[in-house]
Order: C-alpha cells, then sequence, then structure tokens
C-alpha cells in the first residue's frame, strides 16, 4: 500500500534520539529549548513553546488568549475536529465559517462579528491570506498544522505578522515530526509565558525564592514535550527546506500529468507571494466513494480530508450531512475530495503508479 502520508526518518535522526536517551535527562532537559530556539529562526517569531500535540498546541493557544465559556471562537469546518474542539475545552462556543471554492480555506472576508476569537486554518499547507479579513477578532490563531514551511508576502508562516499565536502540529505525516508533539509561536512574551505555565500544570516560579518552592496560579495541564521528541524534532528541522523542495516536486509532477483532464479538479496552488507547503494533495472528482474505494483495492492509500465538523454527532450533526444548508461550499467539496499520496519519501515510480491508477479508476 502506498500511503498518502509518511515520515521520513534518516540516520541521523536516530542517533539524535538516541543522544538523549544516553544523557541525564530525557524530559525537561536543553533538547526542548533548542528545538523551541530553532523554530524561531525557521519562522522569525520571538517566541516558541513546544508541547505534547498540535492539539495542545491550539488548548494552549486559545486559554493564552483569555479565551472563556463566555467567548465565541471561529473556524473552517473543513478541518480536522481539533481545530474547534480546542474552543470547546474552554467551554467556548464555535462558529464555522464555509470555506472558499478557489482556496478550500475559510473565507476570510466572513468572520462572524460576535466572534471574539479566529482559528485560520492554513488547509493542505495553503495559508489563509489574513490580509483579506473582514474584521480582526481579539485573538487571532493560526492553525498551521499543515503549513511549516510555507509562506505568505509577509514572511514565513508562524511568524504572527497577521496573528497572535501560531500552532504547528508535528504528528509523523506532517512535514517534520516529533512523533507526537506540537509548538506555538508568538511575538507576545505574556503570551508565551501564559503558554509556557499552561503546558506545565499552571506552575509558576520566582526569581531567589528556595529551588524547592512554586506555585499554581491557574489550572494547567501536563502538555509538555519530552526531549526525546524534541531532538528528533530539531534534526527534522534541518531538513525541512528539503522536504518542502520535495513536496513542491510532486505535486508540479502531479500538476503536469493531470493538466487538461476535466474530471480532475487539482488544489489551488499558491498565489503571487504565497509558498504552499503541500501537506496535503487534495483533488476532486466525481463518484467519490467509488474511485476512493477502487483506489485502496488496488494499493493507493488515499485518505479524505476532512468529514465536515457540522456532520459530527458530536457536533450536534448527522453524517450523511443531510440538511445541511449553511457551508454549501465545503458540502460541494467534501462530497469530491480525495487526498492522494503526499510525502517526500514518495519515490517518482511509486508516484507513476498514483497517477496511471487514478485514470485507469477514472
Amino acid at each position: 500500500m502506498i500511503p498518502y502520508g509518511r515520515q521520513t526518518i534518516e540516520e541521523d535522526d536516530i542517533a539524535a534520539v538516541v543522544a538523549v536517551l544516553r544523557s541525564d535527562l530525557l524530559t525537561q532537559g536543553p533538547a526542548v529549548e533548542e528545538f523551541e530556539a530553532r523554530l524561531c529562526e525557521i519562522t522569525g517569531a520571538q517566541y516558541a513553546v513546544a508541547v505534547s500535540s498540535g492539539t495542545a498546541a491550539l488548548h494552549a493557544a486559545l486559554h493564552a488568549g483569555g479565551i472563556t465559556a463566555s467567548h465565541t471562537v471561529a473556524t473552517s469546518p473543513l478541518s480536522f475536529a481539533a481545530s474547534a474542539n480546542a474552543a470547546r475545552y474552554l467551554g467556548a462556543g464555535v462558529s464555522l465559517i464555509d470555506i472558499e471554492a478557489d482556496t478550500l480555506n475559510l473565507d476570510p472576508t466572513a468572520v462572524p462579528e460576535h466572534a471574539e476569537a479566529l482559528v485560520a486554518v492554513h488547509y493542505a499547507g495553503l495559508p489563509v491570506d489574513l490580509g483579506r479579513l473582514n474584521r480582526r477578532p481579539r485573538v487571532i490563531v493560526e492553525d498551521a498544522a499543515h503549513a511549516i514551511g510555507a509562506a505568505t508576502p509577509d514572511g514565513p508562516v508562524g511568524n504572527c505578522a497577521r496573528s497572535d499565536m501560531c500552532c504547528f502540529s508535528f504528528h509523523p505525516v506532517k512535514t517534520v515530526t516529533t512523533g507526537e508533539g506540537g509548538a506555538v509561536t508568538t511575538n507576545s512574551p505574556d503570551l508565551a509565558d501564559r503558554l509556557r505555565r499552561f503546558r506545565h500544570h499552571g506552575i509558576s516560579k520566582n526569581a531567589g525564592d528556595p529551588f524547592w518552592k512554586y506555585d499554581i496560579g491557574d489550572l494547567g495541564y501536563n502538555y509538555r514535550l519530552t526531549d526525546l521528541q524534541a531532538a528528533l524534532g530539531t534534526s527534522q528541522l534541518g531538513k525541512l527546506e528539503r522536504f518542502i523542495d520535495a513536496r513542491q516536486a510532486i505535486a508540479a509532477r502531479y500538476r503536469v500529468a493531470f493538466a487538461g483532464d476535466e474530471r480532475i479538479d487539482l488544489p489551488p496552488d499558491a498565489p503571487a507571494g504565497f509558498r504552499h507547503a503541500y501537506h496535503l494533495f487534495p483533488i476532486r472528482v466525481d463518484d467519490r466513494d467509488r474511485v476512493f474505494d477502487e483506489l485502496r483495492s488496488r494499493g493507493i492509500g488515499v485518505q479524505v480530508h476532512y468529514v465536515p465538523m457540522y456532520r459530527f454527532t458530536d457536533f450536534g450533526g448527522d453524517a450523511d450531512g443531510s440538511g445541511v444548508t449553511d457551508y454549501p461550499e465545503t458540502e460541494a467539496a467534501f462530497e469530491r475530495l480525495i487526498s492522494l499520496p503526499m510525502f517526500p519519501g514518495l519515490t517518482p515510480e511509486d508516484q507513476d503508479i498514483v497517477i496511471t491508477t487514478l485514470l485507469e479508476v477514472l
């Protein structure tokens, strides 16, 4: 089976983890600070706070932004549920914004007036154009789980040029991995401090106090990243440009292979001044379920990204989408979406198999 996504782990990555295993500190050690410093170098942000997952990053960011049960957070319905659940963990309401048909990102001109915060999901690795926002909520969080290595005219995604915080995921199918892991970047020292406390049980310490003394000022979580994971992440970040170049090349080969084929709607490419990270290569085809099943039966591990959140029972929805009228663009895209294999280790030979098999199935 050729998977839709897969980690690329090399000998230097393994060596970096082994070095930590042979050290004194497996967690709460220097490897985490090194990883955070490297993230700051790559993104241009002043602060980076590593956490245990991309979901933890979103939860921490909204907490640091002061989101509570009295607030509403807007986000895209075409994303993993964590983009909305982070708000729900805090008791906040969620307002879903329909996507744009051309970008597959949420429509930045439709942010509701009552939204205190926006979680802007950079779907598939294409950044949301935050310069087009119809209004600026008090808190803007970029969900860049797909978008490390992407860029806008303002610079690298993660520099928070038009947001308060930016969240990353380092799950194995992402461009770089720590196994499980995430991080939040920001340019605010106050937000960075709140993020650090939140990931460590709400604990704070004062300079000059005895070593053993600490305070818990508010509710926090154990969202720490281990030094083992951080060492892997630092090693992987050193390959980010190579990994992005490989994804760009794979996307270009798909585009050439399917150019002019009216049966396949290709994903949007990055507009001028933007850089697409190509975490996913989501095409749209008719008769999606048949095509999906036949591709899987022939060894092509395609996936669908994503089932829209409003269809989930936990969100008060209906799995078949019956009665959905508020999100016409999301529904139209979802019914036709298939993510093709996209990862740096995908060989030209295997990509040719994907291309040939898809054309045969169509």
